[in-house]
This record gives structure tokens, sequence and C-alpha cells, in this order.
């Protein structure tokens, strides 16, 4: 039979015993290491939440961005499609507005003063008119009267030293008259001068929008 094993024990106990202080100097060094680790931990934890935050917050932030240029984008397209038609569209109700505002001028204008634009008309007359020997100036039977006193001082500050002859007619509008010499004429009609200003400003329209006159 082999010889009995020797029990060996692990502890010498001939070494001298920690004191109880140093040893709850260790437990309290590892406990506040333990702790300077934990909050280590915890302060790389939040800075990396933080900072994950802040790449998604900035990545989110550029998608937003991104979105907005590209309807700004779209937005100045439809823009740039319908400018030329909302260009022709402003400017056609412009004239359109004009044509009526002069249509209803007009008619107030001759109301209040009828012989202002006959006496205007047949004062450029007598400048080209200054040798013709004889002159006609029809006008409406209601400014006969006034025609005729005033037309007459018109002639002789413009130098006409011909015949003038003023009648009143009762076809003739307030605001209307023909004046007629040897070889030539001129007529001033309101509601031919309005039917083709109208025709006019149809034609225009027309060109401008595509639609028939």
């Amino acid at each position: 039979m082999s010889a009995p094993a020797k029990f060996l024990f692990d502890l010498d106990f001939a070494a001298p015993a920690k004191p109880a202080a140093a040893a709850e100097e260790e437990r309290t060094v590892a406990l506040a290491e333990h702790e300077a680790a934990l909050k280590a931990a915890e302060a790389r934890g939040y800075q990396k939440g933080v900072t994950a935050a802040e790449v998604q917050a900035r990545t989110q932030a550029e998608r937003q961005t991104a979105a907005a240029f590209e309807r700004i984008a779209g937005s100045l397209a439809v823009l740039a499609n319908e400018l030329p038609a909302l260009s022709k569209r402003i400017e056609t109700q412009s004239v359109e507005v004009a044509t009526a505002v002069g249509r209803k001028l007009a008619p107030a204008l001759i109301e209040t003063q009828p012989f202002a634009e006959i006496a205007a008309l047949v004062e450029g007359c007598f400048r080209e008119l200054i040798g013709t020997p004889h002159v006609v100036v029809r006008v409406g039977e209601g400014l006969y009267e006034l025609a005729r006193e005033r037309l007459g001082d018109i002639a002789r500050a413009r130098g006409f030293d011909g015949r003038l002859v003023v009648l009143g007619e009762a076809e003739i509008a307030p605001g209307d008259c023909r004046i007629e010499w040897a070889d030539g004429g001129i007529v001033r009609d309101h509601a031919a001068v309005e039917a083709a200003i109208a025709d006019a400003v149809a034609r225009w329209i027309a060109e401008r929008t595509g639609e028939p006159a």
C-alpha cells in the first residue's frame, strides 16, 4: 500500500492577520472605485445618448430642409409655368378696366363740357386751313348758338379770314361735329370712335388670349 498523503494547509497560520481597519479601508477603496467607475460609465452612456440624439436631430433637420427645398422648387416650377398666362391675364384685365373706365368717363365729360372737344378740334383745323376760302362746321342743335359765337372768335384768333358757316343739326349728338371744306373734311363721332376702340381692344385681347374676338 502506498503511504497516506500528507494534509497540506493553504493558510499560513504563522503569517500575521490583517488588522480590521485595513480590511475595512480596502473595502471602502474598492467601493469608491466601483462607484467612480459606475459614474464614469453613466457619463459615457449619457454623452453617447446626447451625441446620438444630436445626430438624429441634425439628420431629421437636414431631411426636413431638403423636403422644404423640394417643395419650394416644385412651387417655383409651377409658378414659372403659370407666370406667362398670369401676366397675359393681368394685362388683359388692365386693358378691359381702362376701356370700361374710359367708356364711363367720356360720356360724363361730354355731358359736362360738350363744346370743349369741338373747340379743340376746330382750332386744330384752322391752323391748317388759314388759306381756305370756305369752312362749314356742323354741330348739334343744342350747341348751335354757343358754337356760332365761340368758333368765330377762334377762327379770328387763328388768322382764318375765309367764310365760316356754323350749322345746327338734330341728328348730330352733343359733343360731335363735322367740319367740311372744299377738298376735304373731318368728323368727330363719339359713338363711332367708341365702337372702333372696342373692336381694337377685342382684337388685341383675342390675340393675347387666343380666344375669338
